[in-house]
């Protein structure tokens, strides 16, 4: 991996790993180099006196990357989402605040934004998703009684006043793509999408890149850096 921080310096961190004997994960390499200057380099004599050091990095220890965390911090941006519809529609069992890739408590991460941040993200999600769902005309999220938050959109149809659905009736896709949206709007760091295609049409599929295109230029700020995988 190399990166270039905000300081004009090149860092370049090298791991390779293997199993030991008994099956556990064991570090081969660990390099680090700053601007080309080699700062760290693994397995070392230490490593070779006591081998169950190899069994952790030094990137992941905090008293052992003072000299590079720089590398660490941007690992810890770095995000995965492979949304499930149905952990989203089943999110009122959902416990804990931390965004789960699989997006069991998407709801709740969203309505724990500050209102201003969702009520503008949702609004810039809504105008892109207009682009594969010609009749969505209104996206917001609310609490009902018992304080569980739900999302909710109104489609046009022949009747003036559109029609009110939440997340329980919003198709597998729909859902797919609000939480691939909201993901790609939450962070600044690389984002990785997992088969963000499942459940859609193969038209919408084609607009999947402009969408995510549109809304990172709305930021106004650096576009991140997307990984997909695709089946």
């Amino acid at each position: 991996m190399c990166l270039e921080d905000g300081d004009g310096i090149t860092w370049q961190y090298r791991l390779a790993i293997a199993q030991d004997h008994l099956s556990r994960t064991s570090l081969t390499q660990e390099h680090v180099w700053k601007s080309g200057q080699l700062l760290l380099s693994r397995p070392d004599e230490r490593d070779r006196e006591d081998e169950e050091l190899l069994h952790q990095t030094h990137l992941e220890q905090i008293n052992s990357n003072r000299a590079f965390r720089k590398i660490a911090d941007f690992f810890d941006t770095i995000r995965y989402y492979h949304i499930v519809p149905h952990l989203i529609r089943d999110s009122e069992h959902a416990v804990g605040r931390k965004l789960d890739p699989y997006g069991s408590n998407l709801l709740e991460h969203i309505a724990n934004a500050p209102k201003n941040i969702q009520e503008a993200r949702l609004r810039r999600i809504q105008r892109v998703l207009r682009a594969a769902v010609p009749q969505f005309q209104e996206l917001s999220l609310s609490r009902d009684h018992r304080g569980v938050a739900h999302l909710k959109a109104t489609y046009s149809h022949w009747q003036s006043n559109g029609a009110w659905q939440t997340e329980e009736t919003f198709s597998d896709g729909t859902l797919r793509l609000i939480g691939l949206l909201w993901a790609l709007l939450d962070g600044n760091g690389p984002l990785i999408l997992e088969e963000p295609e499942l459940s859609l049409h193969a038209e919408v599929v084609r607009h999947v890149p402009e969408m995510m295109a549109s809304l990172q230029k709305e930021q106004q700020k650096q576009a991140r850096q997307i990984l997909v995988e695709h089946s």
